[in-house]
């Protein structure tokens, strides 16, 4: 008898496996050169003229990194791209870190 709940355990384990990862695959990053207009707009923070921005600027050069995109996507400075940044949003890859300032000297 043991026997014939096995595959039943086994797929029950799969298929809560497979949600898991699937979640777990959503919560992940959104790359501003690969993300679709849907993708974006799915960031906290962003909305369709936002969007519509980063698609614009990006159809003329892929974003080298942050500096760039900040360069480039007019509305956004280095406060806004933390925020998309913990959002989920990445440039090449990589979260946004704010540039730190070298105090002036006396």
């Amino acid at each position: 008898m043991r026997s014939l709940h096995r595959p039943r355990r086994l797929h029950r384990f799969l298929t809560a496996a497979a949600a898991a990862l699937t979640v777990g695959l959503s919560l992940g990053a959104t790359d501003a050169n690969q993300a679709t207009e849907a993708e974006l707009d799915a960031i906290k923070g962003l909305g369709p003229a936002s969007t519509a921005r980063i698609l614009q600027a990006r159809e003329q050069n892929p974003f080298k990194d942050w500096a760039d995109f900040l360069r480039r996507v007019k509305g956004f400075k280095n406060s806004s791209a933390a925020r998309l940044s913990e959002a989920g949003l990445t440039v090449n890859g990589q979260s946004f870190e704010a540039p730190t300032q070298a105090k002036a000297a006396p």
